[in-house]
């Protein structure tokens, strides 16, 4: 029964901890968010366990995670993101940012846009052609801006000083990088 809910009552359930729904949730998800995981992390063990942290967070603070946007996909990619960075800047000693309360409630959930459009994993699967394909037609050098961006997240000045190139032109690169795969997705009538 809980297979054939959509991810936003999934979500619902597990808030009012139906370990059935977190575990359909889990079965839907769990592949792709491994692979997106361990492109990250570049290791099957770590990927193993941010994904297993990833559920726990979801179960100890679904309250806290924002579906008024009706985005439960966006949500869960940039929450396995955010905790996989997390894990990579640990494992490198990298000094962590000042917090005053929670951390995960401040570096690890997500924080989205209610205009972010409404994606669920049979849509992107669909289109995953189309969107790979828009991502192959940028240059070499804005598909390596965007995965320092994105994958590495480094921020526009670390990936200036990194690559030894002016701010403003990684900057460019990144803008001009997001509206290229935005037009090209738009042509394939993908919004």
């Amino acid at each position: 029964m809980t297979t054939e809910l959509n991810d936003i009552e999934l979500f619902k359930r597990i808030l009012n901890k139906d370990s059935k729904a977190l575990e359909a949730l889990y079965d839907r998800y769990s592949p792709v968010l491994f692979t997106f995981i361990k492109r990250i992390v570049n290791d099957t063990a770590i990927a193993d366990g941010v994904l297993a942290d990833v559920f726990v967070i979801i179960w100890q603070k679904t309250s806290k995670l924002n579906f008024e946007h009706h985005n439960p996909y966006a949500v869960l990619i940039n929450l396995c993101r955010n905790k996989a960075l997390d894990t990579l800047r640990r494992a490198q000693n990298i000094e962590l940012p000042e917090y005053t309360g929670d951390f995960e409630d401040e570096f690890i959930l997500p924080k989205l846009s209610i205009h972010t459009p409404q994606n669920d994993l049979s849509k992107i699967l669909l289109n995953r052609e189309k969107i790979q394909f828009a991502i192959h037609s940028l240059t070499e050098a804005q598909q390596y801006v965007i995965s320092l961006a994105y994958y590495d997240s480094l921020t526009e000045s670390d990936i200036a000083a990194k690559l030894n190139i002016p701010l403003l032109t990684v900057k460019s690169k990144i803008r001009v990088a997001l509206n290229s795969i935005k037009e090209n997705l738009a042509k394939e009538g993908i919004q």
